[in-house]
């Protein structure tokens, strides 16, 4: 079962199940992917799970720059809500990789970029970026590509 369904299955159980904030956190996900449906060619487009984990995460960041405005504005009740919003889509992402893999990811995208300088981390990125496939948040890979091209 492809991500998008899963997902449109989870929104189905939640309307059955009478789960509000569930239901309305599903109900946003999939309007942003009838949205990148439609930019990429119509709302009968079927998306690769790629491009809805791209959209998930795009929206756990969302959520994410919203909890810290909150938490400075000193709204902790908005914050709180948006943590619970992140945890439901933080579900139907790929389990996060640990810095140990990240560490070996990277080591390997420097060997096969033949890499040595910081001058080559665009080239680095690119394949690191592919390698990680959505299990990596691109800053915190970023951030390990510099350390050890340092």
């Amino acid at each position: 079962m492809s991500l998008q369904q899963q997902i449109d299955n989870d929104l189905k159980d939640a309307m059955k199940a009478k789960q509000a904030e569930r239901l309305g956190v599903l109900r946003m996900l999939k309007a942003a992917l009838k949205n990148l449906a439609i930019e990429k060619g119509g709302p009968a487009v079927v998306l690769e799970d790629a491009d809805v984990s791209a959209v998930i995460r795009k929206q756990v960041k969302q959520r994410q720059d919203s909890i810290e405005s909150f938490t400075k504005g000193g709204r902790p009740e908005l914050a709180a809500k948006e943590e619970a919003e992140m945890a439901i889509l933080r579900e139907y992402l790929p389990k996060a990789m640990t810095p140990e893999e990240l560490s070996a990811l990277v080591k390997s995208a420097i060997e096969e970029a033949g890499a040595s300088s910081k001058a080559q981390m665009g080239a680095v990125m690119k394949i690191a970026s592919v390698k990680a496939a959505g299990r990596a948040d691109g800053k915190a890979l970023s951030m390990e590509v510099a350390r050890q091209l340092a």
